[in-house]
């Protein structure tokens, strides 16, 4: 009994992450690094475009990577993790940040000295924007739902056309389009984030049998 314990501990991470489906998701994450690597390639080869070639990009491939992850959340076994001694939620939480950290480190090497404007900052800026209402999703939603709000959200303001010049209001709701530099557009992504990754370690994925009140 005492040597079965410490093996059961120091595997409990491991089956924790393999009952996430982790590699799935970190090959998901580098796939969309790479076909995020290829479009930007061809976009720049097209000079009709100008400075905003890149903006599709830097919206599009954190609404993909933010969608692996997110669907990644999914919990196999809802009841042990409510009955289990230990709190999920240190688990819940490391696990989503460190995703986040890895596809935003993947796209911004996928996009390293393009546009300051929408180049790499923009889009690790919209990955911890994206991933936020993601996880706030799979808490609300169930983790394989998890991609549909973001989806809405993102594809609304893109073909909105909202603008994409700094200041005012536009920063808040409409901060995937905004420049990188922009501080406010920063600090709503950084606050999504903050907030669905607080809501995801609390809560957990909700149960795929249950349905939203």
């Amino acid at each position: 009994m005492s040597t079965v314990m410490p093996r059961l501990a120091h595997r409990g991470p491991v089956l924790y992450l393999r009952s996430r489906a982790l590699p799935a998701g970190v090959a998901a994450l580098i796939g969309t690094a790479a076909v995020t690597y290829w479009s930007a390639r061809r976009l720049l080869d097209l000079p009709s475009l100008g400075a905003n070639a890149l903006v599709p990009v830097v919206v599009l491939a954190p609404l993909l990577a933010a969608g692996a992850i997110g669907t990644g959340l999914h919990a196999y076994s809802d009841d042990l993790d409510r009955t289990a001694v230990r709190a999920w939620w240190p688990r819940r939480l490391v696990h989503l940040v460190t995703l986040t950290a890895c596809a935003a480190a993947l796209l911004a090497l996928a996009l390293p000295g393009h546009s300051p404007d929408f180049g790499w900052s923009a889009a690790v800026r919209n990955v911890l924007g994206a991933t936020g209402i993601c996880a706030a999703g799979a808490a609300l939603l169930g983790a394989r739902l998890s991609w549909l709000p973001t989806t809405v959200y993102l594809s609304a303001v893109y073909l909105a056309g909202a603008p994409r010049e700094p200041g005012g209001t536009r920063v808040v709701w409409a901060w995937p389009l905004q420049p990188g530099p922009v501080t406010g557009a920063w600090t709503t992504a950084a606050a999504l984030f903050v907030l669905g990754s607080a809501l995801y370690a609390w809560l957990g994925s909700r149960p795929e049998h249950e349905r939203p009140v």
